[in-house]
């Protein structure tokens, strides 16, 4: 399997940089370096390309409504905003590849990407993970779940055999990528010879597909269902879960590799100061969050890079 990266061409691009042996990269675009091992690019060395923006621009990976996750983090960038100086602007994308095409050219600053995009925005978009939401104990997770209609004849994970199910899209995590190693390794099933996929763009579409009977299987993030469910956008009832993972990861918030040092300092500490309980909206939206931990991709997402390489990843950067 080949992730491709496209770049679009309203976007500026980003400066090329010399490679020579003086640095190493691991998996990383010739884009960047690694010096230190930590399998993120190093920051810029050049002052030229160092970005110390006026306004910041901060996105949250692309799930439900972009409009109504600005509101949602409206007190948190007011929070960034005196942390940091600066002016901070809630950039709305609307798919993956747009959030990482905004980070890969330098116009998105601050992002909070989905555990499966990680490693595609790490390797490909200059992408440096330092935050996740955390619990009183710890890094804050959610699980992968396969889900059908409420009076679905399917019962079991077997039951599959034959049948379309729905995946999120090919940088996914919990929407395709984990899904389809476990159907394959632990239930014998594979893509094409044993079940039919198709692609939805997103968990929730997916999720609310499956309510309304119109797909018969959906591989979805669990913690989503009961969210949704919560707006009265499906009921409950209406979808059935037959198998569910141990957790994943949550979303990574981190920085792009061009951004000032000095800055990323007063943006690490924006996020680890935040008081997320005293926060009514983020409450809502996360109800298991508690506060924000600090986080390393080399550490925390070795999971996700482990379903990368067996899934056969290979992360063509362009």
């Amino acid at each position: 399997m080949r992730v491709l990266f496209f770049a679009l061409s309203w976007l500026f691009a980003a400066p090329a940089f010399s490679a020579d042996e003086a640095c190493p990269r691991g998996t990383l675009d010739k884009k960047y370096c690694d010096r230190d091992g930590d399998l993120v690019a190093d920051t810029l060395t050049d002052t030229g390309d160092i970005l110390d923006p006026k306004t910041i621009i901060f996105s949250y990976t692309p799930i439900e409504d972009p409009a109504m996750w600005q509101d949602v983090w409206g007190r948190f960038l007011d929070h960034l905003r005196k942390a940091t100086g600066k002016n901070v602007t809630f950039f709305q994308v609307q798919n993956y590849s747009a959030q990482l095409e905004a980070l890969r050219s330098g116009r998105l600053h601050i992002a909070g990407i989905n555990a499966g995009s990680t490693p595609v925005a790490v390797n490909c978009a200059g992408f440096v993970p330092l935050i996740q939401l955390g619990t009183d104990v710890g890094p804050w997770g959610y699980t992968m779940e396969i889900i059908v209609p409420a009076k679905s004849p399917i019962k079991t994970v077997q039951d599959l055999k034959g049948k379309t199910i729905a995946f999120v899209s090919p940088t996914s995590a919990t929407g395709f990528k984990a899904p389809t190693i476990l159907l394959k390794t632990k239930f014998g099933l594979e893509a094409e010879r044993d079940y039919q996929s198709r692609f939805t763009g997103k968990h929730e579409t997916s999720i609310i597909g499956v309510a309304n009977d119109d797909y018969e299987a959906a591989a979805v993030a669990g913690d989503l269902i009961k969210r949704i469910a919560e707006r009265n956008v499906i009921d409950l009832n209406s979808v059935r879960v037959i198998y569910e993972s141990d957790p994943f990861p949550g979303t990574a918030f981190g920085i792009t590799n061009r951004l000032k040092p000095e800055l990323v300092a007063k943006v690490r500490e924006a996020f680890l100061s935040y008081d997320w309980m005293n926060d009514p909206k983020l409450k809502r939206e996360l109800p298991e969050v508690t506060r924000f931990v600090a986080t390393t991709y080399k550490g925390e997402f070795e999971m996700i890079r482990n379903i990368d390489t067996e899934s056969g990843v290979k992360y063509d950067c362009k």
